[in-house]
This record gives C-alpha cells, structure tokens and sequence, in this order.
C-alpha cells in the first residue's frame, strides 16, 4: 500500500514537471508550423524571468506533493499500527472497527460486543505512538 502510494506521488509529481514545460513551450510560441524556418539553437531570445517563476510553481506544486505524501504515508501508518494491535488482541474483534487517522487523531467507528471491548480497543488506540487524541463513535452490541 505504502509503495504505491508513493509510486502516485512520484507519477504525479513527473507529470506536473512535464506539464509546466510543455506549457512553457507552448506558451512562448514554440511550436511553429512545419513551413516555418526553425530558429537558432541557443539561449538567445529566452525569458529569464519567467522560466524562474515557471520553476518556482513546479517546486511549489512539488513541495505540495510531498508533503501531502508524507502525511498520508503517517496517517496510514498509525492506522495499520492499531489495527494490528486489535488484530493481535483476543478480546477486541478488529474486523467489526473502522480506525480513521488524520494527524493526531484518531477516530473509532463501529459495533462492539461489549463495554470490555470498546474500553479495550480505545486503550489500544491511546498508547499508539503518535496518537494524541482517540474519538470514541463505538457502540456496544445489545
């Protein structure tokens, strides 16, 4: 899961590249007609400034990327680590917990067969390393 997220990232982040240079291209009046004489190979008649300000959107819209790859990669992380924890764990029934991470945060939805394991499952979601706050939407079979 991990490896294909980041396989979309760096996908994504080629196509924006390749994307803000074709416009570049295409928005300087590169691309000429067959019958058009091709122009001298070279620096000369090239926009400075705007090539700088082209590259700092494409770094930009890269940091982006990035940056919401490294959250997702995080977020999926603590995740996985709970689910395991319930998985391993005889009292609580994991398949019946939905955990959601965002940041922080985890919320557990869900039924549970008894207040034993609700009070189990938030427990193992509140000594995850990097949870700070565990929002309980369980609810107890009756």
């Amino acid at each position: 899961m991990l490896g294909a997220l980041l396989r979309a990232v760096v996908l994504i982040v080629v196509l924006l590249a390749a994307g803000a240079f074709l416009l570049g291209w295409w928005g300087n009046g590169r691309v000429r007609q067959a019958d058009e004489p091709r122009p001298t190979v070279g620096t000369h008649g090239v926009d400075a400034q705007k090539a700088r300000e082209i590259g700092a959107k494409v770094g930009e819209k890269t940091a982006e990327a990035a940056d919401q790859a490294r959250r997702a990669i995080g977020d999926g992380t603590v995740t996985a680590k709970i689910k395991a924890k319930m998985a391993l764990d005889d009292t609580v029934k994991a398949l019946d917990i939905n955990v959601d991470t965002v940041g922080t945060t985890v919320t557990l939805r869900g039924v549970v067969g008894s207040e034993a394991q609700r009070q189990k499952a938030l427990q193992l979601a509140r000594e995850t390393e990097g949870v700070k706050q565990v929002i309980d939407q369980l609810q107890v079979r009756r």
